[in-house]
């Protein structure tokens, strides 16, 4: 890598790590705030590593095959496994709440000593973790959270509010302030998604600076790719003065990003993506489909939530409020009560556009 940049401000400095990573409480503004640069390999998504702990410690991502998930499984696996703990990953096979409670249901059977879930919905999971909890687990979630009563802490990636506020003005920004724009998510049920969409929604309520922005859809790809292709297609086709499409979702977006280019379209693209995938999209002319988009780094999320992992599980936090912890090579963290929700906040969102992208695509 070209060069290591420090990835978010904290009451600490953090050591640099690959996209746009890690802080606690004191948040600096999205542009200011730089990915960091050394990216950890992907993570075996099945077996459990070799270990000189006691402890094992499981990840439930969304789905496989999700190349967001694969990266943030690679850094909990290095946070575990530096610490000398035993990592089992598991890869639900399609995106849905049944598939996770299948494989939750499955590490209570083999009794690991802490789960971290990234929630498919925010409140199927609830008699599952229940029980996980029950049976002397210690659980919480990461990226895409469940209900605040089935876990310990949210290790979030970034404020609601803050992503919201990004991608609102991005949307502003790209459309020149009028006219059409849509949304395209995952699923209907993803709780970080659904948070930053009412968000959105609220400050186009709220401020009149929006006012003449007509959010025509909110569309669902399901985060597959073929699915995410078709919603983008039917954009296209049902709203012919459509000028932006915003999608808060690394799926989404590279598959809209094609869609939009290959057919040419003026339709411009924002929202969260993963460098390597949109590199050849991003640019500020009519041959790119996305201008500019935002992300932070998945590595240094499943690192946070492995290193939260470990703090739960020997006691040096609970989860409450006020809780102080040293997340390894992130820094020291504090856990913050944010809307009734214990929560653990990594940092700001972080642009990329055609100044640096070419920086980033080959780190994740």
């Amino acid at each position: 890598m070209k060069k290591k940049v420090l990835s978010v401000l904290l009451a600490t400095t953090v050591v640099a790590s690959l996209l746009a990573g890690c802080g606690s409480s004191a948040a600096a503004p999205a542009a200011d705030a730089a990915p960091a640069a050394d990216a950890a390999p992907a993570a075996d998504a099945a077996a459990p590593a070799a270990s000189s702990g006691g402890a094992t410690y499981a990840l439930v991502t969304k789905s496989a095959g999700n190349p967001f998930m694969e990266r943030m499984a690679s850094g909990f696996q290095e946070a575990v496994e530096a610490s000398g703990g035993t990592v089992v990953i598991q890869n639900p096979e399609a995106a849905t709440p049944d598939a996770q409670i299948s494989v939750v249901q499955s590490l209570i059977s083999q009794g690991v000593s802490s789960i971290a879930v990234d929630g498919n919905d925010a409140n199927a999971l609830t008699a599952v973790l229940t029980e996980a909890s029950n049976a002397g687990i210690k659980v919480l979630s990461l990226d895409s959270d469940v209900a605040p009563d089935t876990r310990a802490v949210y290790c979030n990636q970034a404020g609601v509010q803050q992503i919201g506020e990004t991608l609102m003005e991005a949307v502003y920004d790209l459309t020149g302030g009028e006219g059409d724009w849509a949304i395209l998510s995952a699923t209907s049920q993803a709780t970080n998604q659904n948070a930053w969409i009412d968000a959105m929604k609220k400050l186009m309520e709220s401020d009149s600076k929006y006012a003449k922005l007509n959010l025509v859809e909110v569309a669902y790809g399901d985060d597959e790719p073929q699915k995410s292709t078709d919603q983008t297609q039917a954009l296209l086709q049902n709203y012919p003065d459509l000028k932006v499409i915003c999608a808060p979702t690394t799926v989404g977006i590279a598959a809209a990003a094609k869609v939009l280019q290959d057919q040419k379209s003026s339709v411009k693209l924002t929202g969260l993506g993963l460098p390597s995938e949109m590199a050849e999209y991003i640019g500020d002319d009519d041959a790119h489909s996305c201008p500019y988009m935002y992300l932070w780094n998945p590595i240094d999320l499943g690192r946070l939530a492995g290193y939260t992992s470990i703090a739960l599980v020997d006691g040096s936090i609970t989860g409450a409020a006020g809780d102080k912890f040293t997340a390894g090579e992130l820094g020291d963290y504090t856990i913050e009560e944010i809307d009734g929700s214990t929560q653990i906040i990594l940092g700001p969102p972080f642009k990329f556009d055609p100044s640096n992208i070419d920086e980033w695509k080959s780190v994740y």
